[in-house]
């Protein structure tokens, strides 16, 4: 009974002339995995902007980054995807690829930016004091002394986030993308069979999940982090 159900929802073609089940969940992965690479790399850009902003003695600088992280972090991912969907590029025909990364993006930078601010924090901050005294900018020590000690912290934090990001791209087809969650439903009401298609879908994101997170701890321990000194 199992060999059929997966011959009819993955290898043989689907109605209304749709691809085999298994190349419209390659499709999918690739969605997915090109939203969450852009995603977090806007995240990572933005949410060092915002730690820096944050940890800045001038209230107008520091306190709407603030406000910004608690906005995002104190509502869903889905509402913010439908505001950027709907709201912010209600009038404009834009590929829901780019809508998703940005939303994704915006979400994460708010989590990156508590990251990047534990990670500069972590830093001797008579090390800031030292360049300062040599008469280097504040801005120039934080780029060449301080954020390169703060990344190499909190690597394993962005990894996380990452896979964090990976898993919530999921609700990407309420705005009709078409990620790997909407590739399996797409298989399910196409074959009216839910196990094959969602069971594959949850082993893909099972397999991209635990293969990232081996991948951290691999890096973490060439890298050293956790040694006591």
């Amino acid at each position: 009974m199992w060999r059929a159900r997966i011959q009819q929802c993955l290898l043989d073609p689907l109605p209304n002339g749709l691809p085999p089940g298994w190349r419209m969940l390659l499709d999918g992965l690739g969605y997915t995995l090109v939203i969450s690479v852009l995603a977090v790399a806007l995240g990572v850009v933005l949410g060092t902007v915002l730690a820096v902003l944050r940890m800045s003695r001038r209230g107008w600088l520091r306190w709407p980054a603030r406000l910004y992280a608690d906005l995002i972090r104190g509502t869903p991912v889905l509402v913010q995807l439908f505001i950027v969907n709907f709201i912010v590029f209600a009038s404009v025909q834009a590929d829901k690829w780019l809508v998703a990364t940005i939303a994704f993006g915006l979400n994460s930078a708010a989590y990156v930016s508590e990251i990047v601010r534990a990670g500069i924090q972590s830093v001797n901050p008579g090390q800031m004091d030292a360049a300062r005294s040599l008469g280097m900018p504040g801005a120039l020590a934080m780029r060449e002394i301080i954020l390169p000690q703060a990344f190499r912290n909190i690597l394993p934090a962005l990894g996380n986030e990452f896979v964090v990001l990976l898993k919530e791209t999921s609700v990407v087809g309420f705005i009709g993308g078409m990620d790997l969650m909407r590739m399996g439903d797409i298989i399910r009401s196409m074959t009216y069979e839910a196990y094959v298609p969602l069971l594959s879908v949850a082993a893909i994101y099972l397999v991209l999940t635990l293969g990232l997170s081996a991948l951290l701890q691999r890096l973490e321990g060439r890298l050293g982090w956790g040694r006591e000194r």
